[in-house]
This record gives structure tokens, sequence and C-alpha cells, in this order.
């Protein structure tokens, strides 16, 4: 059995801690917060012993995988120094995305685990559904042919300012942007154009973003921290030349459109046994990591790695970067010094 321990304890570390606490191939013992009130409180409510200062944890427990759910400055801030406390503690880690807000520590993350040897997973979960498995297959199993684009589009009604004008790309699309990159491949360039909704001051809160991937196919992102959650609030379309697959809102649906037919192929979310919330979609994505874990998948063959955080969090600066200067950037030479 695996030992298991979890930083960060809001809402999300929560669904990490219950996750770990009801798996049988781990065993939660310990979870921890810089807040003692909420590492009290979720070692009451999952049955694990708090701590206030992760290092102290992980010298005494010695776990074998930890989460890392902490918060910071652009969602990621508070990511890079537990994630590399955890690595040279000897474990394997699951991140929250976005992997970092700085790069230059993500690279360093990524490379550490591998120096180390170590599982590095990111929190993924949009895409750790059924849903999202079965227009995979389908991609697999060419019914979609050669690609030829990709549209995006994600949502949530967040309606407020900011410290960082680049809060809403950087936290938002680490999700979209590793979806993209899952169906279609790497991205050779991109070009942004961003609004701030009305009453918004600091940050870009809807943006817009054109691709162009290695591969010759193009794509397209809407992004918005803009609009009231409602249904649906995500949606996924992969076009090949033998037909197009969407999926929506995660766990929801998945149809299969066969160019040529009026019939169609579609997955919906069983009434029974199904995802009955978001919640569900944390549980599947930990559960994913705990097997990869457990079952002694290579570090370089995770699903959701690290790496994939990583390339993920390049298109998204990237964007940025063709947001200030309203030019197109091709990543291999925005990149030719970084990676």
């Amino acid at each position: 059995m695996l030992k298991a321990c979890v930083i960060g304890m809001g809402p999300i570390g929560n669904l990490h801690a219950a996750t770990y606490a009801s798996d049988k191939r781990t065993e939660l013992l310990g979870v921890c917060d810089i807040i003692p009130e909420r590492a009290d409180l979720g070692a009451k409510r999952h049955g694990a012993r708090a701590y206030y200062d992760a290092e102290t944890m992980l010298k005494e427990l010695k776990p074998d995988i930890v989460s890392v759910a902490t918060d910071g400055w652009e969602r990621g801030g508070d990511h890079y120094v537990p994630t590399m406390q955890a690595f040279n503690a000897g474990c394997h880690v699951l991140c929250e995305k976005p992997i970092s807000d700085d790069l230059n520590k993500a690279k360093d993350m990524v490379l550490t685990a591998r120096k180390l040897n170590r599982c590095f997973g990111l929190d993924f979960n949009h895409r750790f559904t059924d849903a999202a498995r079965a227009a995979k297959r389908w991609q697999d199993e060419g019914l979609i042919g050669s690609l030829l684009f990709c549209n995006m589009a994600l949502w949530i009604g967040k309606n407020q300012d900011f410290p960082s004008p680049y809060y809403h790309l950087k936290a938002l699309n680490p999700h979209s942007c590793e979806i993209m990159r899952y169906f279609m491949g790497d991205v050779e360039a991109v070009h942004t154009f961003a609004m701030r909704a009305p009453g918004i001051t600091t940050n870009w809160s809807t943006a817009s973003i054109n691709m162009k991937f290695e591969n010759g196919a193009v794509g397209h992102l809407t992004s918005s921290y803009d609009i009231a959650r409602g249904h649906p609030m995500e949606r996924c379309e992969v076009a090949g030349v033998k037909g197009r697959l969407v999926f929506e809102d995660m766990w929801r649906e998945a149809t299969l459109y066969p160019a040529g037919s009026q019939e169609k192929r579609v997955f919906t979310n069983p009434v029974f046994g199904g995802y009955e919330g978001f919640d569900d979609t944390f549980f599947d994505r930990i559960h994913a990591f705990i097997g990869a874990v457990h079952d002694g998948v290579r570090p370089e063959d995770i699903d959701g790695s690290g790496w994939q955080g990583l390339q993920a969090q390049m298109v998204i600066e990237a964007a940025i970067e063709s947001l200030k200067t309203g030019q197109v950037v091709y990543l291999k030479e925005f990149y030719k010094d970084f990676i």
C-alpha cells in the first residue's frame, strides 16, 4: 500500500485527501497547510495527522505519493517549493495546475523529477473522464482521419479584477491548451486577441487565441472569466477528413460525426454509475495517478505529466507574448534558449 500525503488543504486539497483516504491502494497519513485551521480540519475530516510545515511532514511520515494543492500568485505561485521538497524526499508528486506561474521554475520541477526518477503528474481532470477517453479512442481508431482543425472553448464566471493582468489566461487555460495538445500535437504558432469585460480594469478577462500545430492543422481557443456559470461551460471539437468528434462539459457527453453520414455515435454519462458532478473528475484523475504509481508505470509514461503541463504553460506564455506585441509568436523561435 502506498503512503500518501496532501500539501494545501483548500477545497481541492480536500478532494485529493478524500481520494487517497478511500482508495484501497493508498493510506492517507498526513495533511499540511500553512493555515493551521485548514490542516486541523482536514486531518479530522480524513483521519490523518495535521502538519503546518511540509518539510517536517515529509521527513516524519516518508510518504510514497504526495499531492500539491497549494495556491499562490496566478494560482501556481506556491507549487514550486513543496513539489521540490517532495521530490527530494523521495516522493512521486501529483500537482495542481498550472504547473507554476514561472516557466523557469516549471522547467526545474520537470527536470528534477526526471533526474530523480519520480513520477510527476498534473491534475488535468478535465480530460480524465470517460467521455474524453471515448473521444480519444475514436481518434486513435482512425475514425476522424488526418487532422484539420480543433475548436476549444472554456468559460467560468469570475467577473472580478485580479492583481495580474494575465491571471485568467494562466489559471484557466492549462486545461484548454493541454486538451488541444492531447488531440492535436505540438503547437507551432499562436496569435492572441483579448478584452476586458465592462467593469474589469486590471486583467484580460476574455481571450481569443488562434493556433497552428506542427502537423499543419489549425485551431482556435476561446476562454473567458466573464460568462456566468451554466451549461455547457466547456466544449472541444476535433475535425479530420473522415469526421468530427465533440465532447462537452468534460464528463457529460462525447459525439462522433462521421463525414458523409447522417448517423452519429454518442457516449452519454450514465445515470447509474456515472459521474454525479464536477468533483468526480478530480477523483478519476487522482485514481489514475495512484494506479500509475502503484502499477510501476515509468515516470516518462505518466499520462497528464509534468512535461505535458510545462508544454501547455509554454503555449500560454507564447499567447501572452502575442497579446503584448500584437504579433504571431512562433514557439520554437520564442523558446530557442529555453528548451
